[in-house]
């Protein structure tokens, strides 16, 4: 039977985790921890992990598919759920033994350190985050509760901005430019070229760029655009639309770094938890709940598995490299434990897996690509020495935000009518025809005017509409 804990006991073991968290060099925010029973967890996971969270209806509907699958046992709980934040804020289960607890506590750390000093984060403000959580729900509850704007009114903003969301620059770290920035860059764009032979040229003549044009430079971030150029949104929701993407923005650097963030939790609970000089029976159960977290999973990816390999593989080389492995090294004088901190801090997934995912580890793990053939799956490349690379892109191409089309607004007064006119940036793989419909409803629902698309199927470029009398296929020309 497993061995039951008390909360003095946790607090012994945190204090002895956190010796070993300084002693490997981790460097994290002050971690608090609670512990909740099941509902409170699925509430908790319907949330995003978030103490508060304004209302809608998407989050109640999260919370009952939660709770009907976790109630007939088609799935479990999390052990724990972490909050970026300062200090750092994690939830663990009430009834997970004393092993688990121990096991759960050691991973939380690994998540602190990794949320602290990995680039993705340095502009997610993390010691606002809760109380920046808990404004924007009173904000929400205020407008629903006032009579001249009310609940329905909210909602459909909301799930408008919802569908969108994800319609965001992808790299937060590199600044945005300015209005007056775009306008110098259009400016120095069509300045003619320094020509040596001037002389003996014809004169380029000079363009003028259009600078009244909105936007000058293609714009990602859809939401805070429309909140700023539709004159015809009212306050309130102009203020939703912000909220919506500032969510958005907190969340995203944790799409762009799950497998690096679980697996590098996931390594290191496994070698503080062996620091810890465990008794007997806690150690093999330790073991037991190790294995069941970083399992691979059949046909697919799991997480935690595939990071904890990777930083594995990575000390390793940096430690005890082949000869072959040493030559390959673009930095041999550091350490393993010296390169793992500057991957942690420096890297994402994409190029996580890029610069680190080797055709000798694939292997060891058995990676292939498999794909949809009359509604059977079959395996359509292994990791083999001649296609490993095109298996290593295809899940490059399907990690974190690289899975969402991108789309982006070109024109906000397209033929000078004020419709909304977007291109997508295809890459390959065609706009799904259910989501490129219900997307140009919310685009719509937002600018309140005719909504554009530009895109490809194929080799063959198209336009799709969205106005008052919904949706419509138009001729290549628009």
């Amino acid at each position: 039977m497993a061995r039951q804990w008390t909360i003095q006991e946790l607090r012994a073991w945190d204090s002895r985790i956190c010796e070993q968290v300084e002693a490997f060099g981790l460097d994290c925010f002050p971690q608090e921890f609670e512990v909740c029973n099941h509902e409170q967890m699925l509430g908790f996971m319907a949330y995003h992990g978030m103490p508060a969270h304004y209302p809608h209806w998407s989050f109640g509907k999260s919370y009952e598919k939660l709770k009907t699958l976790y109630d007939y046992g088609v799935s479990g709980l999390p052990y724990e759920m972490v909050i970026n934040a300062n200090p750092a804020l994690a939830y663990l289960m009430s009834n997970n033994s004393l092993c688990l607890q121990i096991l759960t506590i050691s991973h939380v750390y690994g998540h602190n350190d990794f949320f602290k000093n990995n680039y993705m984060y340095r502009d997610t403000r993390p010691e606002q985050t809760l109380a920046s959580a808990k404004l924007r729900a009173d904000r929400v509850r205020n407008y629903i509760e006032d009579p001249s704007i009310g609940l329905q009114a909210v909602e459909e903003i909301l799930d408008a901005a919802h569908g969108l969301a994800m319609q965001t620059r992808r790299n937060t770290v590199i600044r945005k430019l300015s209005a007056r920035e775009q306008k110098e860059q259009a400016l120095e764009a069509v300045q003619p070229k320094p020509d040596p032979y001037a002389r003996i040229h014809k004169p380029v003549e000079y363009q003028a760029p259009n600078l009244e044009r909105i936007p000058l430079q293609p714009e990602e971030d859809i939401l805070p655009f429309i909140a700023e150029y539709n004159p015809y949104l009212a306050e309130w929701q102009r203020d939703l639309l912000h909220m919506v993407h500032a969510e958005t923005q907190y969340f995203l650097p944790q799409l762009e770094t799950k497998i690096m963030n679980e697996g590098w939790a996931s390594y290191w609970h496994h070698t503080i938890m062996h620091s810890l000089d465990l008794p007997d029976d806690l150690q093999l159960e330790f073991l037991i709940h190790h294995n069941q977290v970083i399992r691979p999973v059949p046909g697919g990816i799991n997480p935690y598995h595939l990071g904890f390999k990777i930083w594995q593989d990575i000390r390793r080389r940096y430690d005890q490299p082949s000869a072959a492995e040493l030559k390959q090294l673009a930095d041999p004088d550091k350490s393993g434990l010296e390169k793992l901190f500057e991957v942690r801090e420096s890297d994402r997934d994409t190029s996580f897996l890029r610069r680190f995912l080797t055709r000798e580890l694939m292997q060891e793990l058995d990676m292939f690509e498999h794909v949809s053939d009359e509604g059977q799956r079959r395996v359509s490349r292994l990791a083999d020495e001649e296609n490993w690379r095109a298996v290593r892109d295809t899940l490059l191409r399907n990690t974190g935000m690289a899975a969402i089309p991108v789309i982006r607004i070109r024109d906000a007064d397209y033929q000078k009518s004020r419709t909304l006119y977007l291109q997508h940036e295809h890459d390959g793989r065609d706009l799904q025809p259910d989501y490129m419909e219900h997307t140009l409803a919310h685009l719509y629902r937002l600018w309140g005017r005719r909504v554009v698309l530009s895109s490809r199927q194929g080799e063959k470029e198209f336009h799709v509409a969205y106005d008052e009398n919904g949706f419509d296929q138009l001729d290549s020309a628009a």
